[in-house]
């Protein structure tokens, strides 16, 4: 497969998985996130251990796997029409770190600071764990630009052998899976963030590929992975949940085979949504739609869980009360569908004050 194609426009769809990715992953923190206070601070949990049955939403709910393979295919187009400028891979790789390094290093300096600074003057025993749950979303970032610095042995391996880096990867994670669950070699399991969520980055370079191909590859690429899925789950080897579950063995921190199953499950639904979404997002009211949230993409991914620290300080200091309530109840299942707004309230003003920078320019496509 030759990488010599020229620059192209950008890929709307691509854009909108990307779009879709980051707004289920926020949507998630702030609708689903349970926060509980011990004597050492607070703790997040999530409705799924309390809820029969809710760990199958997670199939769909749990993005990361996506979100990874559509920057596989972002990064190799990109680093396509760089070198169509003459631009090294060395000096691409540094400005696709850098732009994301550099926010992501300010906001956690920022929160230690300020979390230190807080501990001290007004002897908070509990804000390092405070300053902990705000900046974790940040861990996702750090993988991906982990990612990104590889990207010259990720390109040099897909030149080189092509789809057979796929099953090396796989390969790869089953038997760090075997390590971990049969002989308890624990410290093996974070070779997977690199194989896993390096398979997940891998897939996206043939997504050209997947987009040519016949419609009956989508289909079996579909179930191949949901049928993955279910025979790992019910072996009883794995948690069904694809988020983390306080007290249950997780498919994510770091991730497992599971997680292999999932990125081919959801990468075979994107494409067989593909085509009628493509012509969706032909229309002028959904390219505006998916131009705005990928505009403001970073900046609210960045400063989505500090929105929310400061909606629920804001909620805490008027209720005069912190706990919520350890399982949902039926009214805390009734406030979902608006609970998003308190956090959105707060982070809008905070991403206006310090997240302008990092907001994408206005870039359309050429007129045909």
């Amino acid at each position: 497969m030759s990488d010599a194609a020229p620059a192209s426009p950008r890929n709307a769809y691509i854009d909108f998985l990307r779009a879709f990715s980051l707004l289920v992953v926020v949507a998630w923190h702030w609708v689903f996130t349970i926060v509980v206070w011990n004597d050492d601070g607070p703790h997040a949990t999530n409705p799924i251990g309390f809820t029969t049955g809710l760990w199958a939403a997670t199939w769909l709910l749990q993005v990361m796997p996506l979100f990874f393979y559509v920057g596989g295919f972002a990064h190799l187009t990109a680093w396509r029409s760089a070198r169509a400028k003459g631009q090294r891979l060395g000096r691409f790789v540094l400005q696709r770190v850098r732009k994301l390094l550099v926010p992501a290093l300010a906001l956690f300096g920022v929160w230690v600071i300020a979390g230190t600074v807080l501990s001290i003057v007004f002897d908070l025993a509990w804000m390092g764990r405070a300053v902990m749950l705000v900046v974790s979303p940040l861990w996702f970032m750090a993988v991906y630009i982990g990612l990104i610095t590889m990207l010259p042995v990720f390109l040099w391996l897909h030149e080189r052998f092509d789809t057979i880096v796929i099953v090396w990867f796989a390969a790869i994670a089953g038997a760090v899976d075997i390590l971990r669950f049969h002989y308890h070699h624990d410290v093996f399991g974070w070779v997977n963030m690199v194989a896993v969520w390096g398979l997940c980055h891998q897939l996206g370079f043939f997504y050209d590929r997947l987009v040519t191909a016949e419609r009956r590859t989508d289909w079996t690429l579909l179930w191949a992975g949901l049928a993955g899925l279910a025979g790992l789950v019910f072996s009883g080897l794995y948690p069904g949940s694809m988020v983390g579950v306080p007290g249950e063995r997780s498919n994510m921190a770091p991730p497992t085979l599971t997680i292999v199953a999932l990125v081919a499950f959801q990468a075979g639904v994107a494409e067989i949504l593909r085509p009628a979404l493509e012509r969706r997002l032909e229309r002028p009211r959904w390219q505006r739609m998916n131009e705005t949230i990928n505009r403001f993409s970073l900046p609210l991914f960045l400063f989505h869980s500090t929105g929310m620290a400061l909606y629920m300080a804001v909620r805490y200091a008027l209720a005069g009360e912190r706990n919520e309530p350890r399982e949902p109840t039926l009214t805390w299942w009734l406030f979902r569908p608006v609970s998003f707004i308190g956090p959105l309230l707060f982070t809008l003003p905070v991403i206006w004050l310090f997240g302008r920078r990092w907001v994408k320019p206005v870039r359309r496509a050429p007129a045909p």
